[in-house]
């Protein structure tokens, strides 16, 4: 049996093709359609976007949901440019620009459209984005989660993208309860990588700080506790920090009041990120330690925070730009040619700089 929403949508287009509701026409708003039909704002958006993506409605902001045109012929609905949404924790800071620029060259490249949002890695906000990502019709959506560490009740916003016929994608991470495609670096090799560098240059006392409402953060612990399993060595449980998106400033404070206590043991310390290292090493800087000498750091994702401090940071690559050429070469595969492509893991490197050393 079809889903709710598939039969309304099915009713609808029977009216449209028997010229209930004549092509321009607009069709009952959406609060007339949840009386109708006894079924949630919800259900009913679903129906609309699945019609939408077969070119029998179209949704104007502000003025209703028309009755498009665009079915009748294939050709027609080739000529319509497609958008592409793309919706990303942020827009402007870190790693970010680079993916979307990306994204945006080879769409642009390829005659696509892009509309942007941003969650600010907020599920309330993610929501919004997606609400409005569906209610613009997009032809597919590219997605780097919110909070994929965590429960997300937008959940089943992405499976009825799925069910209405819209590609989805995820970059940098994905939401393990769904079985959706994603494109990201090996978090696990990440972390692995990372930890295995400092342990090769005889620092085992190490401290990892480590993000966990994001699944990368604990994709990158697994690697951090493999690396001290294949080198037979024991890490301290202790000298794991943990933070979520709201205690960035409040982790480092901490790790560094840890490391300037006269009982600490620690010599390096693997982070989360760049961002966290160069906050790191300024910190301990400005408390009058030196970096590698006092302790050796590593960030991960080679962004421009890797180069920003006076000490260049040692880190672990990033694709950034390849990836957001992958993700929209994913999407328009996907739309162009009915493909749908395999997740696409990208292999880490260690970028040696100046913040830590081989011990002598």
């Amino acid at each position: 049996m079809a889903a709710k929403y598939q039969q309304i949508a099915n009713e609808i287009r029977t009216k449209i093709l028997n010229e209930e509701y004549p092509v321009g026409s607009v069709i009952p708003p959406e609060l007339k359609l949840q009386e109708s039909y006894q079924v949630s704002r919800h259900t009913i958006r679903q129906a609309i976007a699945l019609l939408a993506n077969e070119g029998f409605l179209r949704k104007e902001k502000g003025s209703g949901t028309y009755v498009d045109d665009r079915f009748k012929t294939k050709d027609a609905s080739e000529k319509r440019t497609k958008t592409i949404g793309v919706i990303t924790t942020y827009l402007s800071d870190y790693i970010f620009p680079s993916i979307i620029r990306g994204i945006e060259e080879t769409l642009r490249e390829n005659g696509y459209s892009l509309l942007l949002a941003s969650t600010g890695n907020d599920l309330q906000q993610e929501r919004k984005c997606l609400e409005s990502m569906i209610s613009q019709q997009v032809d597919g959506l590219i997605v780097e989660p919110t909070r994929s560490n965590q429960y997300n009740p937008n959940l089943s916003y992405y499976l009825s993208l799925k069910e209405s016929g819209i590609p989805v994608v995820m970059i940098n991470s994905h939401y393990e309860e769904l079985d959706l495609p994603y494109i990201s670096l090996d978090d696990v090799k990440a972390g692995f990588a990372a930890t295995s560098f400092m342990l090769d240059q005889g620092i085992d006392q190490l401290a990892l700080i480590v993000k966990i409402d994001d699944l990368q953060g604990k994709l990158r612990m697994k690697g951090f506790i493999e690396a001290f399993e294949k080198a037979k060595l024991m890490f301290d449980s202790a000298n794991i920090f943990t933070y979520t998106t709201e205690e960035k400033q409040e982790v480092v404070a901490r790790v560094v009041q840890r490391l300037l206590d006269e009982t600490n043991t620690i010599k390096g310390i693997v982070c989360y990120n760049d961002e966290i290292a160069n906050s790191l090493a300024q910190s301990l800087t400005a408390s009058g330690k030196q970096i590698p000498e006092d302790f050796a750091i590593i960030g991960q994702d080679d962004s421009y925070l890797s180069t920003a401090g006076e000490i260049p940071l040692t880190t672990i690559s990033h694709p950034k730009e390849q990836l957001g050429r992958d993700a929209a070469q994913w999407m328009i595969r996907a739309i162009d040619k009915k493909i749908i492509s395999d997740n696409i893991l990208y292999d880490p490197q260690v970028i040696e700089r100046q913040s830590t050393k081989k011990n002598n």
